[in-house]
Order: structure tokens, then sequence, then C-alpha cells
């Protein structure tokens, strides 16, 4: 009986469709009904909670849609769903604290949500360069590999890298760069530098397919609303990951295989004795860290450079002042001085820069911050009865804070100002006013790094070109584009931007 309706229904087209729609709706049914309850104490569920997937504009319009819900909700918190996960929307000063201070909401778990399958590497990546965090082994190791006498050997080879890539952009008969590719996979090839191997960072064919990828893991997230699905997106990423564990495990064969040791993140970790799939899931993680954010900040700064003569100016005065103090040969070329600058002057001695880059981050530091209720209770929010059921996700968009107008002024505007002792803008709330380098108990492990390497770009560049921005037709632009603040995380722009740069000396 149960072989001939299936013939039936599979030997007619329409029959075919119309079974399929009512399985559907009947999941979508059991779905709405019984796994996706909401707690009568939970925030107020949003209006566009659909059945299956949830609120799409969670993953399509993310801070459009956000902001729109926060605003519709008495306390600005909201509960909706991303495929079949609840998650509780956070927002205010209550909300930022909850997530940044509470010892009952799980990061690494919490981002696990956003990554699908690839959630132990990613979730690591938001622990060091987007929120911080503290997974063990994770935190134990970077911490190892950024310590100041490592970081002071590795200088050398820092500015060797930086000087390459200033000398391809000075070689490029084009007279310009797209800073989103340049110094992006500069960026990239300083963090291999720092917690990856030298294989990587000397070889420059397997440094692109390397940091292509990584491109293709991260530019498929969709595959985490519905990780079990075998998704064209899914398959992309686990075709990323597995070349990229073959390429570090044949790596790590050679090495055993050999006598001669180097002097790098991969041998550290053999030292330690950490296995294949430590190695790589910290490679990754780590890389990721360094390149999601740090990346296309390196980039927007030159961008924002060029579009602003006073700032460029005081940079160009800052790195001219530090050169000079340091340099061997006063009557060399401004960038050649940068050599003779030590790692200690590197991170101290660049405050205007370091501003300019703070505020970049507070412009393109996109998406949420992630967490869950991992303490098998619900959790207090602080807005009357309002709690986070056990095991909910909970997500606070950075837009809530860095883009609200009464703590930021402008705040769509690329202003370093904001951050003088005379306006102090990231001061004036009692609690986490700034979250660009992580806050409260998640603090970025990657800081002291990222912002070494930004010193080191932006001095290199500046001491090198004079520059200004362009679109794709070589018009000069006035104003550096504005980030799409929907995006997920750090992105480069939709529409290229080119800086031409003219030499200032041999």
């Amino acid at each position: 009986m149960a072989s001939s309706v299936y013939e039936l229904i599979t030997a007619s087209p329409t029959l075919t469709l119309l079974a399929s729609v009512v399985l559907v709706t009947l999941y979508a049914i059991v779905d709405t009904v019984y796994t996706r309850r909401i707690p009568a104490n939970a925030p107020p569920e949003v209006s566009d909670n659909l059945p299956i997937t949830g609120s799409l504009g969670f993953w399509t319009q993310r801070w459009d849609w956000f902001r729109r819900r926060r605003d519709a909700s008495k306390t600005g918190n909201f509960t909706f769903n991303a495929g079949g996960s609840l998650i509780i929307g956070l927002s205010g000063d209550t909300g930022r604290r909850l997530m940044f201070d509470s010892k009952e909401l799980g990061l690494s778990e919490g981002y696990a949500l956003l990554f699908g399958q690839s959630s132990s590497i990613k979730a690591h990546a938001a622990d060091a360069g987007k929120q911080g965090g503290s997974g063990s082994h994770f935190s134990h190791r970077l911490a190892a590999l950024l310590k100041t006498d490592q970081l002071r050997r590795k200088l050398p080879a820092l500015l060797s890298d930086t000087q390459e890539a200033i000398d391809a952009v000075r070689n490029d008969a084009s007279g310009r760069t797209n800073p989103f590719e340049s110094i992006y996979r500069l960026v990239f090839r300083l963090t291999i530098r720092i917690v990856g191997a030298d294989e990587m960072a000397n070889n420059a064919e397997l440094l692109a397919k390397t940091l292509a990828l990584f491109e293709m893991i991260d530019s498929n997230a969709t595959a985490a609303m519905f990780p079990r699905l075998p998704s064209l997106a899914l398959l992309k990423r686990t075709y990323a990951g597995t070349r990229m564990y073959m390429m570090i495990g044949k790596m790590i064969k050679a090495r055993a295989a050999a006598s001669e040791k180097h002097d790098d993140a991969l041998q550290y970790l053999l030292d330690q004795g950490d296995d294949t799939p430590k190695i790589v899931e910290f490679i990754f993680s780590a890389l990721f860290a360094g390149l999601l954010n740090s990346g296309i900040n390196a980039a927007w700064i030159m961008c924002y450079f060029a579009t602003s003569p006073e700032w460029l100016a005081k940079a160009t005065d800052e790195v001219c002042d530090v050169a000079a103090k340091y340099a061997r040969d006063p009557n060399a070329p401004l960038r050649r001085q940068l050599d003779d600058v030590p790692l200690e002057a590197w991170e101290a001695e660049f405050p205007i820069i370091d501003i300019c880059m703070r505020d970049s981050i507070r412009l393109n530091l996109l998406g949420t911050a992630m967490r869950r209720n991992i303490s098998g209770k619900p959790v207090p929010i602080g807005h009357g009865d309002e709690v986070i059921p056990p095991d909910a996700y909970v997500a606070y968009p950075v837009a809530d804070l860095h883009l609200d107008p009464e703590v930021y002024p402008n705040p769509y505007k690329w202003d370093p100002a904001r951050y003088l002792p005379e306006r102090a803008e990231d001061k004036k709330k009692a609690v986490h006013g700034y979250v660009g380098w992580g806050a409260g108990r998640h603090p970025c492990l990657g800081m002291r790094f990222a912002k070494l390497e930004q010193n080191l770009i932006a001095a290199y560049f500046i001491a090198a070109f004079d520059f200004d921005l362009r679109n794709e037709q070589d018009t000069k632009l006035a104003v550096a584009p504005q980030t799409d603040f929907n995006g997920h995380s750090a992105h480069k722009p939709a529409i290229p931007l080119y800086l031409r740069v003219t030499p200032k000396e041999k």
C-alpha cells in the first residue's frame, strides 16, 4: 500500500510538488508549536519570526533589522530565531554590560551559532580578534607568541615584509593600488609571520593559496544558518577547511622528517607537543583573528588619510619625529630611517595613528557580539522580569554603541579627534563606552600585535608615498565612502577603491 502511494505521487510532478508542500508545512507547524516555544519571561518575540528560517533580516540586513526591532521593543530587548536557534537580542547600557561582564554567558559557545561546523575554529577567531576571550589552549599559545622577546626577534622580518609590499606598490606601472588587496595581503603575511609557518610567509604562491582558502571559508557564512544541510556554501567551507588541514599537515610531516628547526609559530607548537589537529585549529583561529578586522582596517585607515589632509599631516609629522629620533642616518630617505625604530617605539610612540585606527575600528567593527547562556538557568537581563532562557543565544550589535549619536555625535563620520582628552567621547559611558578592542571579561587577546602591524603599515606607507583616493574611473574622491553597516563583519567595499600614489623619494 505504502509503495503504491509513493509510486503514484512520484509519477506526477504536480502530486510530488503538493506532497513536498504538505511535508514542509507539517514540519513548520511542529517546529513552531513544539520545538520553538518561547518562555513567557523572555523578551517579546519579533513579528517576522518565520517558521523554519526564523528572522531572515538577522542574516540579510543585520543592523537595519536589529535597530528596527530594538526600537519597537519597550525595553530594547527582543526574542527571535535563526533557524532552530533561540536568540535574545540585547541593547543599551544594561545589555552591553551583561554581554561583556557576565560569567554565565559563554563566548565560544555563542559564536558557534554564526560559524556552523567551523565553530571551534572561528569562535576562537572571534575570541582573539573581535571580542577577546579565554579559551585556555588558544589563549596560552597566543600569549606565548606575542611576548616581547618573540616580537623583538620577529621585528626584522616584519619590517622586511612591509618594505617588500611597499616596493611592490612603487613598482606597479599603473601608479595606483587597491588597499583592500595590497594592504590586506600584507596584513595576512604579517599575521602568518607571527602565528603561522615560514613556508607560507616566504612563498608567494603558497601564501596566495592560503589566503584564497581563508576567504572561501569566510565568504560562505550562510552555511551556519542550517549547519546540517548539505548546501553549496557548506560544501565550499568544508573543501577549503580540508585543503588547509592537508596543507598544514604536509608541513608538519616535512618538518618531522628534517633535522633543521625553524623559528616560527608552527615550530613552537610542535615543540610544545601539540598534535596536528590542535596545531591546525590554532593556526586557523589565529589567522582568522588577524585578518578579519586588522586587514580591513589597515586599508580603511589609508583611505581616510587620503581624504583628510589635516590628519594625514598630523600623522606624517608623527612619523617624521619618531624616525628622526632613532635613525642612524638622518639623511636617509624617511622610509629607510624607520628601519631603525625599535619595538618599544613602534608600540608606544604613534598616538596619532592609534586614535586614527581607533575610529576606523569604530566604523568597521560590524555585526554582533554573540554569547550563549551556559549557566543552566534563566539569567535576568535587568529590565523587569525579562530573562535569557537556559541555552539561548544572546546577540548585541556593536553599532548600538558605536553608532549612537548621543555617545559619538555625527557617528557616521571618521573623526579621530573624538578620542582627544578635551572630547573623550569613548569615556562618556560609565561602563564599556568603546568595545573595538573587546571589553570586560573579553579583552582582545591579539590587540598588541594588531596595533603593532597597523603602526608599521601606516608609517611606512605615509613615509613612502603622497597619495589620494580614487574610484574605478580614476576620479579623485573628497570623502571616503560610507561602510555598509549591515555587514556581518569587517569587509571589503563592494565597489573597489584605489590609492593613486606618488613615491616621495628613491
